[in-house]
């Protein structure tokens, strides 16, 4: 049986299958020019459109005091990362060339010019890469049930499949194909994710040291406990300010890092004249090619100091869903490039001249007249340096969240105007205490460098993994443009990695705990939501067992009964516990599964597929969601009545039509199931009125004596995780008044 829903102009066949699924196939309206799903999607309002010239400036503007402050702040600590004994002048011209050709090459050329345009409708980081790859591959399903790809889902393809015999349908059948391959795949994404969480709590930690420490060049007496506890003290207020949001933050903290930048430049061009005005020279990679012919594996080792002149960089891409592409590529190219440039030749001019200084390269080299005011600057900058990897920790657990491989957090929208701008206090006060105890256990030692650089190099080499396969899967790009991608960044991320990796016992072993930390956590959240959805699966109700079911009610309570589940296909076991229980069915039963479709958001027209199952007055309804789109809620009437509204077309312009076309030449038998839709639509209409119950289903899962030791301790996680953490009715926002919670317990 047929079914259609039309909302907006927009026509949606729905098929309702034996097993109780919905079906959709959308099509342009009978003599018009509508638009199919798959066009719908393409004209959706994205995060490039929205802003004009004056609003992408300031957004610009905007991006100093969010995405640049680690990237920005990286010359307090990268000279002095560097432990080289006794450099020569040569030395010192490797080490700027080898930091000016990394700038350029992964700052600029890899992220601001390639990197970037990988975005899912204005978001960026690793989650958006595999919301990507997974609306044009069919990988999404290790991500969770509600990421599986439906019928409908083929519609949302923005490039035409190629069946042909190249390298493009070969992976992507590969990947298809292969659980094992979809199962690496999102690792590697959930650990390019936990390294980013790494990230977010180490670059607080080392910014505001590394200016703090700054304190003991002319403060005499202070010792490195003081600078720890000023340091604290500092990251404590920083963590504190983050629920007034983004916008608030941005709008303080970019005046600061304008005048960091500018005082920065010009002090490197007042070293570069005074001690070493040929500075520039060492932009020559004949310098690097010297250095190491010079320094041979010792070269090889000091490239883990190097490596943090790119620290921030990956904010520019996970930090997207804050601003738009075109603001951070305007603020890098024409502020950010330059003056680091710059800042890093006047250093390496002064210690041409200072070896000795090169432990104190930053404050050792600015000018006796000015260097409190410096201090103040450098402070200050460290504190918004911070804020670069927080706003994009809280970017990455919402997408992570929608995915459903993390726990359910608070997620507050701090901005009116740009969704992307969100926080989150439970994200927000773990990285707080996870940076506080770095900073206090390592007392600003060079073990928080050390630490620093695994987590940065980390994410970047699993992003140019997984920008590589958008280029060939999404971008349909031809394998010889691919190929230098991969080799060229892959080469230096990859020589970067071993370096830093032969750090680990010296504290590079910190941002590999905290992924681990998050790992597991994601990971069991993950897993113990594929073995909840396997058994609501195998006990699903079939279509008979629905009729029978009906059938034993004794009674049906006027209004409209939503009955919560995560089954998408199917009807849940759930309902009869109900039955048995309570007795009775309200009139009007809506089996309702919120869903989170691979696209940043769904367009309102096509968030309701609706069909009608076997018995009367028994509805299935799947709400569709983007990863990016507001937390579902039905609070209010709107979500009642536009599911309601939904249904009432199905019953109008189907059912109708069916009871006529079906029996022409029977009037009694036509009349008869005329008067049964009609009623159904009075009791549609009654139902408005009335305050909808919304039933949710509770499933406790308990481990059984045959399950391994690994799963047992993974369950275990799970279901800490599953108690102590938000619930769906917190997330959905259901009134009290209206909600019934009915729990089952399952032996697995």
């Amino acid at each position: 049986m047929d079914h259609s829903a039309e909302e907006g102009g927009v026509l949606e066949t729905i098929r309702v299958q034996e097993d109780g699924q919905c079906s959709s196939n959308q099509v342009p309206k009978s003599g018009s020019d509508e638009k199919s799903i798959a066009d719908a999607y393409l004209i959706q309002p994205t995060k490039a459109k929205i802003f004009g010239t004056c609003e992408t400036i300031l957004l610009a503007y905007q991006t100093l005091g969010v995405v640049y402050g680690d990237l920005g702040t990286s010359p307090l600590y990268t000279y002095s990362s560097i432990a080289i004994e006794n450099p020569e002048e040569k030395d010192l011209l490797g080490i700027l060339s080898m930091i000016f050709w990394t700038l350029t090459m992964i700052a600029l050329v890899k992220y601001v010019f390639i990197v970037i345009r990988a975005d899912d409708h204005g978001e960026g980081g690793t989650f958006a890469l595999y919301s990507l790859l997974c609306r044009y591959v069919n990988v999404g399903q290790m991500a969770g049930s509600q990421f599986k790809r439906l019928e409908s889902d083929s519609r949302l393809r923005y490039f035409s499949e190629n069946h042909g015999k190249n390298l493009k349908s070969k992976t992507k059948q590969l990947l298809e194909n292969s659980p094992i391959l979809q199962r690496v795949l999102l690792i590697f994404v959930v650990i390019g994710t936990c390294m980013v969480l790494g990230d977010g709590a180490l670059t607080p930690a080392i910014s505001v040291l590394s200016a703090v420490q700054g304190i003991q060049s002319k403060g005499g007496n202070l010792n490195q406990d003081a600078v720890v506890g000023i340091s604290a003290v500092i990251l404590l207020l920083l963590f504190l300010v983050q629920r007034f949001g983004t916008s608030k933050v941005s709008f303080m903290f970019s005046p600061v890092m304008i005048i960091w930048f500018i005082t920065n430049a010009l002090i490197g061009i007042y070293n570069i004249i005074k001690h070493y005005p040929a500075a520039f020279k060492g932009l020559n990679p004949y310098y690097i090619v010297y250095f190491f012919q010079k320094q041979q594996k010792g070269g090889w080792v000091l490239l883990g100091g190097v490596v943090l002149c790119i620290t921030g960089a990956e904010a520019m891409f996970a930090d997207l869903g804050h601003f738009n592409k075109r603001s951070i590529q305007i603020a890098f190219t024409a502020l950010v490039y330059p003056a680091l440039i710059i800042t890093y030749t006047g250093q390496a001019a002064y210690l041409i001249k200072n070896p000795a200084d090169m432990k104190n390269a930053f404050y050792a080299s600015i000018p006796n007249e000015v260097y409190w005011p410096m201090f103040i600057i450098a402070t200050l900058s460290a504190i918004v340096a911070s804020q670069a990897l927080i706003s994009a920790s809280f970017s990455i657990i919402k997408q992570s969240v929608a995915l459903g491989c993390f726990p359910r957090v608070k997620m507050v929208h701090t901005s009116k105007k740009n969704e992307g701008r969100i926080y989150s206090p439970e994200v927000n006060y773990v990285l707080m205490v996870i940076c506080l105890a770095i900073v206090v256990g390592f007392k600003g030692g060079p073990e928080i460098g050390n630490a620093y650089g695994v987590a940065v190099i980390g994410v970047m080499f699993i992003t140019t993994c997984l920008v590589s396969l958008v280029m060939l899967l999404v971008w349909n790009m031809h394998f010889l443009f691919i190929l230098p991608f991969l080799i060229i960044f892959g080469f230096i991320e990859g020589v970067y990695l071993s370096a830093v990796l032969n750090k680990v016992p010296q504290g590079g072993w910190v941002p590999f705990a905290v992924s681990i930390f998050f790992l597991i956590i994601m990971y069991s959240w993950n897993y113990g939501r594929q073995i909840k959805y396997e058994h609501l699966t195998q006990r699903k109700l079939s279509t008979e067992d629905l009729h029978m079911l009906i059938a034993s009610v004794r009674s049906r309570t006027p209004g409209v009964c939503f009955l919560c589940s995560d089954l998408i296909y199917g009807v849940p076991p759930i309902l009869r516990h109900y039955v048995k229980n309570v007795g009775s069915l309200h009139e009007i039963l809506i089996i309702l599964t919120i869903r989170i479709v691979p696209v940043t958001t769904v367009l309102l027209e096509e968030r309701f597929l609706v069909g009608k199952l076997g018995p009367k007055g028994v509805y299935r309804c799947l709400a569709q969601y983007g990863y990016n789109d507001v937390t579902p809620s039905v609070e209010g009437e709107d979500f009642l009545t536009q599911v309601t509204k939904s249904i009432k077309y199905l019953i109008i312009n189907e059912e109708l039509k069916d009871s006529i076309n079906d029996h022409p030449r029977n009037p009694m038998a036509r009349d008869k199931n005329l008067e049964a839709e009609f009623e159904e639509l009075q009791q549609l209409e009654l139902a408005n009125r009335v305050e909808a119950v919304y039933v949710l289903g509770k499933t406790i899962l308990r481990t059984g004596i045959m399950r391994g030791f690994f799963s047992v301790i993974i369950m275990d996680i799970y279901r800490f995780l599953q108690n102590n953490c938000r619930s769906t009715i917190s997330t959905m926002k259901v009134p009290p008044d209206q909600l019934l919670q009915v729990g089952m317990v399952y032996e697995i």
